[in-house]
């Protein structure tokens, strides 16, 4: 076998045992998961995330993920918490001790100190009858199926049941409280993710910036709001002041001869396109590059605009 075969056949004997291993633990799942959400969701202050080596790395993302997803979390660092951090966990939050062993030292001051002040703690380990399960209100139990390097010391197996766990829990809390994309972009406006979420009505100026005329408007009168403002274009009403057209620099290269003598609705493209307010900016500007346009008037249905997305504006956060 050569080299690159050898490295290849490693590479897929890891993931398909932790492929397996993840079987494994989904079958698994017991009351034990349930009455975990449950104790969170019971929580009036935050979710409290620990765990040492490893553990405490998957503790960390854990953490950050239910935060994003609706539920307040932080990690405490267990040699940190036997320093004064043990001040950051109080009355109300609920405690989620990560260990493989369940008999991780570092852990035995945070787990005393739940026991004394009565916080609930959720432990989350592969041995059943760890110290740290003993002590626990709820249990998260992962399968021991040893770890991908075939000598179990190399927390890999062991790791990725532990996030996969962390992953279901965090997921399962958003379902149940209903939160949505809109509400993931709160805690995350940032980035291509942030970006992906972003509405309409975030973006978009207001009616109030956006050059406006009315179908019986002169075109010198026409083109000197289009140079007024910054979009190409100009938006064209009727006289009760409903969105009936719009005038782009291709509507008056079509009109060029005897321009002037014509009136904006004359000259107008009727029914321009246009997209509700609480729809994502990434399809409106899916929308304009399928058009081959640059500007997008926002609507709620016929009737007046309510404002206008360009194309800049969506580039600007990385959309487009």
């Amino acid at each position: 076998m050569s080299q690159s075969e050898t490295f290849l056949a490693t590479a897929r004997q890891v993931i398909t045992d932790e492929a397996r291993a993840l079987d494994t633990l989904a079958e698994g799942l017991d009351e034990g998961f349930a009455e975990t959400l449950r104790l969170m969701l019971s929580a009036t202050g935050r979710i409290i995330v620990s765990g040492i080596g490893k553990s405490g790395h998957i503790g960390r993302k854990i953490a950050a993920t239910l935060a994003s997803t609706g539920t307040p979390a932080h990690f405490v660092h267990p040699a940190e918490a036997s320093h004064g951090d043990l001040g950051m966990v109080a009355k109300g939050d609920v405690v989620l001790a990560i260990s493989n062993s369940g008999e991780a030292p570092e852990l035995a001051n945070l787990v005393a100190y739940t026991r004394r002040f009565g916080i609930p703690l959720i432990g989350l380990s592969s041995r059943p009858e760890s110290s740290l399960m003993k002590a626990a209100d709820a249990h998260l139990l992962i399968p021991n199926l040893g770890e991908a390097c075939g000598y179990g010391i190399v927390p890999t197996i062991s790791t990725t049941l532990t996030l996969a766990m962390g992953d279901a829990l965090a997921v399962a809390l958003m379902r149940y409280r209903d939160f949505r994309a809109e509400h993931f972009r709160d805690f995350h406006p940032g980035g291509k993710l942030g970006a992906q979420l972003t509405r309409v009505q975030d973006l978009m100026h207001p009616i109030a910036e956006v050059p406006m005329v009315t179908e019986t408007t002169p075109m010198a009168e026409a083109l000197a709001a289009i140079s007024r403002g910054s979009f190409g274009m100009t938006g064209v009403t009727d006289a009760a002041g409903n969105l009936v057209g719009i005038i782009t620099d291709g509507d008056i290269r079509r009109q060029v001869s005897g321009l002037l003598d014509h009136t904006a609705g004359e000259v107008m493209t009727r029914n321009p396109k246009s997209i509700r307010p609480d729809a994502l900016a990434e399809a409106g500007a899916a929308i304009m590059n399928k058009a081959q346009i640059t500007s997008l008037f926002v609507t709620e249905g016929p009737g007046p605009a309510l404002g206008l997305l360009h194309i800049h504006d969506c580039l600007r956060v990385g959309l487009g």
